[in-house]
């Protein structure tokens, strides 16, 4: 039997997410949440002083590259990263590290652009293949009664 090579730019279909069971301490993100910012970070095209900038813009208070840092460092953990400028971070630094972070923690998979698209013709496909045998089966009976 010739071996099979996984594509590894092909998802896997089955992949289920599925959420943690929820144990005290389980659910503390901070490191995760410290290693999405800093990712993102490090992915942005623009510097910290520029992020910071342009979050403050958006929101509307005074944010920092100092308060970046500190959000991001493990030694800082004095410094929470305020969920209210969670989507003003990802516009300016073009990610979605935080939604996925929370989908992932809680059990989910977001699906942006193509991908929902995708999701939603797998939907519709698998609504047609239903219908196309229910409406095979009204045939059976309908002629068996005949």
């Amino acid at each position: 039997m010739p071996r099979r090579i996984r594509d590894p730019l092909t998802m896997d279909l089955f992949n289920i997410p599925r959420a943690q069971a929820p144990t005290p301490g389980n659910l503390d993100l901070d490191i995760a949440l410290r290693c999405a910012l800093s990712e993102a970070l490090k992915h942005c095209e623009q510097d910290r002083y520029r992020v910071a900038a342009d979050m403050s813009r958006l929101t509307g208070h005074d944010i920092s590259k100092y308060m970046l840092d500190a959000y991001t460092a493990d030694s800082r953990s004095d410094h929470n990263f305020p969920l209210r400028y969670a989507s003003a971070f990802e516009s300016v630094t073009g990610s979605f590290c935080l939604t996925n972070l929370l989908a992932k923690a809680r059990g989910c998979e977001v699906l942006v652009g193509d991908d929902a698209l995708l999701a939603e013709l797998g939907r519709v496909e698998q609504m047609e293949a239903e219908l196309k045998h229910q409406k095979a089966a009204l045939k059976r009976y309908l002629e068996a009664r005949k």
